[in-house]
């Protein structure tokens, strides 16, 4: 049975059971197991504004960025986006009402047991996140986490460190001297952050961090860390991409690294392919291990808009892009001095690419078992042992 074909059946019997409520929650465990259907879990993407987009998605559940942005000029002209305390309130809040709203279609991740019910209930679980600890407004000593406790109440489970600069807890991916691309270390209260994220047993994200704060934040972490979107440097050298070191350790603090869909950070080829996607993977196997790769998309659901609107012309929609690859091309970051082609890889900007995905791994005589931990399985296991 193909992939569809299990989905269609999926949900079928799912209605089917909801409709006449003679199953419990074992019956229907046991009703999944027969329809073979992979779990799918996506490591980044948003809500979407046409909620028929998460049925379609094939998900069921993936990390939900909710992050609102003030758009910040930095001295030497390029452009970061800081993600502030009142924004990203105003921002979970309506999140929340959203997901609320349609209990039929989604439900809130609080703890990694509700992916099971999710599968069960035919619901997608999200798990909200937002992108840099800007918005955690502490005081110098670290002693207050009030800005912290209330975006957990509001049910924040995974905090990224920082946005590619860094800030005063945690060095970036793109912080730079003008000449190369620096390495800043975990600040001293970063590491309290660290305790406090901890404490709270909250997910903690080292994507946008520059490798040595990925590498303090693993050894300051009792929990395993994640670099939720991301790609592996070895394959394309540049400073949004991961270090070997990075993401070993990652996967020794078991944690899970998620490859993401910016075809410029997952491939120097001129035509981007499927293929490419599946050598990062294959790449971040080897590294961290089987149970540290998986998959982040870092677009909408349904994939980056403006290619979608342009057929996935890469050679049009790249042209987006380049103002601000240049912009860091000029202060000398590792890599950039490489101009892209594209932004896409056509197969997998679609909505439809974890079952593309899927497909890819078996044509690349991938095992079932591995193919289940890529796909859902791994993000699972960490969302279980962190969220508790």
């Amino acid at each position: 049975m193909t992939n569809k074909a299990c989905d269609r059946t999926r949900r079928h019997l799912l209605k089917g059971l909801a409709a006449t409520s003679l199953l419990g929650p074992l019956g229907l465990s046991q009703a999944l197991a027969v329809t073979n259907k992979r779990l799918y879990i996506d490591g980044l993407s948003f809500l979407p504004n046409n909620l028929t987009d998460i049925r379609a998605s094939k998900l069921d559940a993936y990390l939900c960025d909710i992050s609102a942005i003030e758009t910040i000029e930095q001295t030497d002209g390029t452009i970061n986006y800081k993600r502030t305390f009142d924004a990203c309130m105003a921002s979970i809040k309506k999140a929340n009402n959203i997901v609320n709203a349609n209990p039929s279609i989604l439900m809130p991740g609080g703890n990694g047991q509700d992916i099971a019910q999710a599968v069960e209930q035919a619901r997608t679980a999200v798990y909200f996140q937002i992108q840099g600890a800007d918005c955690i407004e502490a005081d110098s000593d670290g002693n207050s986490w009030s800005h912290l406790d209330q975006f957990h109440q509001q049910g924040l489970r995974v905090l990224q460190l920082t946005h590619h600069y860094g800030n005063r807890f945690a060095g970036g991916a793109l912080d730079n001297d003008g000449h190369k691309s620096l390495n800043k270390p975990l600040m001293g209260l970063g590491h309290k952050l660290i305790a406090a994220l901890n404490q709270r047993n909250m997910l903690i994200d080292v994507s946008h961090s520059s490798p040595q704060t990925a590498l303090d934040t693993v050894k300051a972490s009792t929990s395993p860390i994640i670099q939720s979107h991301g790609a592996a440097r070895s394959i394309v050298n540049n400073a949004r991409c991961s270090p070997d070191e990075v993401i070993r350790a990652i996967g020794d603090s078991g944690g899970v690294f998620g490859v993401f869909m910016m075809s410029f950070w997952l491939t120097n080829n001129p035509v981007p392919t499927i293929e490419d996607y599946i050598k990062q993977l294959s790449k971040v196997a080897h590294i961290g291990g089987v149970d540290c790769a998986a998959i982040a998309n870092d677009y909408p659901l349904r994939g980056q808009e403006n290619l979608l609107a342009l057929s996935n012309n890469n050679a049009e929609g790249i042209k987006e892009y380049l103002l601000w690859w240049h912009s860091l091309a000029a202060k000398n970051v590792l890599g950039f001095d490489h101009e892209p082609t594209h932004a896409v890889i056509p197969e997998l900007n679609t909505i439809d690419r974890m079952s593309r995905i899927d497909d890819a791994l078996a044509k690349a005589r991938y095992k079932s078992t591995d193919r289940d931990r890529f796909l859902g399985k791994n993000w699972q296991r960490v969302l279980k042992k962190v969220l508790v």
